[in-house]
């Protein structure tokens, strides 16, 4: 008897962001918020169970590390600020060589005017999340490397054991809820985006800049498969096709946190080992943030080129680097690189058109969101290239110490 092939992730992932434009451009507007509604609850589900994936995974990943823990961290560390800071810096460069020729000054007037049009959910959960990320991701590293270095030596394995059995617990979640409601999640969100019109407002004015910003994303990811192959000896485009559902997913959630589990998978795919991917997918999702600052550098210069406020590679670089490390604390979650760095915008705009209650932030803001899929999406891609090289070197050095 022929067995039924299950329809894949992405397929799934697919007609979830069809339906969504669809429901969204067509269906009543009760309709509409009752996906929202059950979206926002699965959304916040997932909010509550984002720290403690973190918490379970950095700690067991670095645990688990047979040697080099803290080398490894710092070297991983190293590698997406790097990342981040090298993509800020080229988006502007392409940027402010472009955007003139193209930007239109009626532009912010147009995209203010989508603000604020989100469709209301009937009503909505709270499940406030036990602490944040950033928590999350210190208590892991203090949990993880302790128990690197000190697990059978000063102290025994009972936390281990627990902990073991925590991520156990988590994956099990991950695997019977998180995953299987993801399509619901991207439904929910393109609702949202197709039935205020953000998605469609933007597109119609600045489709040339989200274009130049997804070619971007797109060259840097290449880039960095490119050099993530030669340096582990693979197929840079095997590597890449791996990556698709990871990159699918990120498009429709719009959240790093939300694609762990999925982006873990690929990881599978991309060969890297198990304690290694354990750790470095979810603590990259919350550090290497190169989309992101991409299209934020993106965004800021078309919004500076559009208020004629100067800008120029000595007022930008600074800011890269500062947002760079502040996006370490943004939350996982649709927008939460550019809430994050809304306190910053002052340093490219200056303090008074950089007012994070003002029409300009309120712009930022609008631009980023329509094109936040897209950043995420390189986000969560450029981890695990990251982590084929973070794997590289791990093999390296244990050879290395059997000599």
């Amino acid at each position: 008897m022929e067995m039924k092939r299950k329809l894949g992730l992405v397929p799934k992932l697919i007609i979830a962001i069809i339906l969504g434009i669809l429901i969204g451009q067509y269906a009543p507007l009760g309709l509409c918020s009752l996906i929202v509604t059950l979206s926002g609850i699965f959304s916040n589900f997932l909010k509550f169970v984002i720290p403690l994936m973190i918490l379970a995974y950095v700690s067991m990943g670095i645990a688990d590390l047979s040697q080099g823990a803290g080398k490894l961290l710092l070297f991983t560390v190293i590698l997406a600020y790097g990342s981040t800071l090298i993509g800020g810096t080229i988006s502007y460069l392409v940027s402010i060589n472009l955007f003139p020729s193209f930007m239109s000054a009626d532009a912010m007037k147009q995209i203010q005017a989508t603000a604020d049009q989100s469709v209301a959910s009937f009503f909505s959960i709270s499940i406030p999340p036990m602490f944040d990320t950033l928590s999350a991701v210190v208590l892991a590293f203090i949990l993880g490397l302790c128990l690197s270095t000190m697990r059978g030596k000063e102290i025994g394995s009972t936390l281990y054991d627990a902990m073991k059995d925590f991520s156990g617990i988590i994956d099990k979640v991950l695997h019977k809820v998180i995953i299987p409601l993801i399509p619901l999640y991207i439904l929910g969100t393109f609702v949202d985006m197709t039935r205020s019109g953000k998605t469609f407002a933007i597109l119609s004015i600045l489709w040339k800049v989200f274009i130049v910003v997804i070619i971007m994303h797109l060259c840097y990811l290449f880039v960095q498969f490119i050099i993530a192959g030669t340096i582990s000896k693979k197929n840079p485009f095997t590597l890449m096709k791996n990556q698709i559902p990871g990159y699918t997913t990120a498009l429709g959630t719009q959240s790093s946190a939300a694609t762990i589990p999925v982006n873990l998978e690929c990881a599978k795919h991309d060969g890297i080992s198990e304690q290694i991917r354990n750790f470095v997918v979810p603590l990259c999702a919350n550090i290497h943030m190169c989309g992101s600052m991409i299209t934020i550098t993106a965004c800021a210069t078309a919004v500076c080129l559009m208020n004629r406020i100067p800008i120029s590679l000595s007022t930008v670089v600074p800011f890269i680097m500062t947002l760079g490390i502040a996006m370490v604390a943004s939350p996982g979650a649709p927008g939460g690189s550019i809430m994050t760095a809304l306190p910053f915008l002052y340093m490219i705009f200056g303090k008074e058109a950089g007012d994070p209650n003002g029409p300009i932030c309120a712009i930022m803001v609008a631009l980023y969101i329509t094109q936040d899929s897209f950043g995420t999406a390189c986000n969560v891609s450029g981890d695990n290239a990251i982590g084929v090289v973070v794997n590289e070197f791990y093999t390296r050095m244990i050879a290395k110490e059997k000599k």
